[in-house]
C-alpha cells in the first residue's frame, strides 16, 4: 500500500530512437524494471504510425510489475515523453527502486529540462490475520 509515485515530463529529449520505437523503449523499460529488482508480471507497448510522411509517431506502453507499475509515453515530434513510476509494497519501503527505475530511464531518455513530482502514497494500515481452519 505504502509507495512511492514519480510523475514526470521530459522535454527536449536526446534519444529520439527511443522516442520513435515502441520495441526499444520496452526492452529498455523492462530490463530496467528487472535491474532494480521488481517482479515483472507483463507488459503492452504499442508503436503508433505518424501522421503524415514527415512525421514519425511515438510509443507508448505500461510495465505491470508485483509493486505496482511503470507507464511511458512519448512524442517524437515534440522531443518529448511522460513517465510514471509507482512502487509499494506492503511489508517494506521500495523508494529506492522507484528512484533507481527513475533514473535509469531519465538517463536513457535523455532529456535537456524534466518538470517531476514525488507523491509518497498509503498509510499505515493494520494487517488482517486471517484464522486457519483446526487441521484434523
Amino acid at each position: 500500500m505504502k509507495g512511492l509515485h514519480i510523475i514526470a515530463d521530459l522535454y527536449g529529449c536526446r534519444n529520439r530512437e527511443m522516442l520513435a520505437s515502441s520495441a526499444m523503449l520496452r526492452e529498455i523499460c523492462v530490463a530496467a524494471c528487472k535491474d532494480v529488482g521488481l517482479t515483472v508480471l507483463g507488459d503492452h507497448f504499442y508503436q503508433f504510425a505518424g501522421l503524415d510522411a514527415n512525421q514519425i509517431g511515438g510509443a507508448t506502453g505500461a510495465v505491470v510489475f508485483a509493486e505496482s507499475h511503470l507507464a511511458v509515453h512519448t512524442w517524437p515530434e515534440r522531443d518529448g515523453a511522460t513517465l510514471d513510476v509507482y512502487v509499494c509494497n506492503v511489508s517494506c519501503d521500495n523508494s529506492d527502486k522507484a528512484e533507481k527505475l527513475y533514473e535509469t530511464l531519465v538517463s536513457s531518455i535523455q532529456p535537456e529540462d524534466v518538470m517531476v513530482e514525488r507523491v509518497f502514497r498509503g498509510r499505515d494500515l493494520p494487517l488482517k490475520k486471517k484464522r486457519l481452519a483446526a487441521v484434523s
